[in-house]
């Protein structure tokens, strides 16, 4: 399974991309994509939905995983989050890629075992799990590989509880 996993931003929009191969991980790429503050709100947008397009097309996953908008104190802040998770979602929607959804506290529990572990820690996490060198850089690039990893493992788990119902 090759997956494109999502940490939406409106400054910044991670990316990963994972392949599963013999129950081992291997990423095939990461990144963020940066958009300016003083660019008008629909061209940030449009930027962020037309690199994911460019990622998409490259790496060519058959499955796309964002992180869900967590409550945001700043509700200014909330909306641009929000807006540009919908990019994201556009974005994979029009590649006709199924699409997966996860909590924060999903994403943390699935990488690092505790739901409430902080952004070293799942970043350190997943420099172990990928065999990577040095923590992916930047932060929304890790993030964005966590959100895969997340989809990865709760895939293997729902894999399993089906066998077993049978």
């Amino acid at each position: 399974m090759r997956i494109l996993g999502i940490d939406p931003g409106m400054g910044a929009t991670g990316y990963g991309v994972l392949e599963e191969r013999d129950n081992r991980l291997i990423p095939l790429g990461y990144g963020a994509i940066k958009t300016k503050a003083a660019l008008p709100l629909a061209s940030r947008l449009h930027q962020i939905y037309t690199q994911l397009q460019a990622v998409m097309a490259e790496y060519k996953p058959q499955v796309v995983a964002v992180e869900e908008v967590f409550l945001a104190h700043n509700v200014k802040s909330a909306f641009k989050l929000g807006q540009a998770r919908g990019a994201a979602v556009l974005a994979a929607a029009n590649s006709k890629l199924p699409l997966y959804e996860y909590s924060a506290l999903a994403v943390k529990q699935a990488v690092v075992g505790y739901g409430r572990a902080d952004k070293h820690q799942v970043q350190s996490m997943i420099q172990v799990l990928l065999n990577l060198k040095e923590i992916p850089e930047p932060n929304d690039a890790a993030d964005a590989l966590a959100v895969a990893v997340c989809h990865i493992q709760t895939a293997r788990f729902k894999a399993r509880c089906q066998v077993t119902a049978k």
